[in-house]
């Protein structure tokens, strides 16, 4: 098989895939199992690509993929109200992470182990976007 089951269903597992891609998109970084991050890694390299592309056809694709979240972020970074600007995960795809990677043909994330979970010793790693 292509894929890694992670011992979910197929919706749970699309569910946990989608909110993972969504915050490495948000926050540029996230600590998983080494298994879900090279899941991960599959599906934030296809949304980067459509970020790339920038049509709206690519936009499409990547909305009906990433969730709705808000950076935070930019929103504790404001020192105004006037500063305060709601931008949709989306949005930091298509204006912030995409045009990092102009000119980087793939290859846009980066897998460092950390070493094991306490409880169970499953492998963790910190999946993080390259600069």
């Amino acid at each position: 098989m292509g894929y890694r089951k992670l011992q979910r269903t197929k919706s749970q597992r699309n569910a946990l895939l989608r909110d993972l891609t969504t915050s490495l998109i948000v926050n540029g970084k996230i600590t998983t199992t080494e298994a879900k991050a090279k899941e991960v890694r599959r599906s934030a390299e296809k949304m980067i690509t459509l970020g790339k592309r920038g049509d709206l056809a690519s936009r499409r694709q990547a909305a009906a993929y990433i969730r709705h979240m808000i950076d935070e972020n930019k929103l504790n970074n404001a020192t105004s109200a006037d500063e305060v600007v709601e931008q949709t995960a989306l949005q930091t795809l298509f204006n912030d992470v995409a045009p990092r990677f102009k000119d980087r043909n793939g290859g846009y994330t980066r897998i460092l182990k950390l070493g094991q979970r306490r409880g169970d010793a499953a492998p963790m790693v910190l999946l993080e976007l390259v600069d």
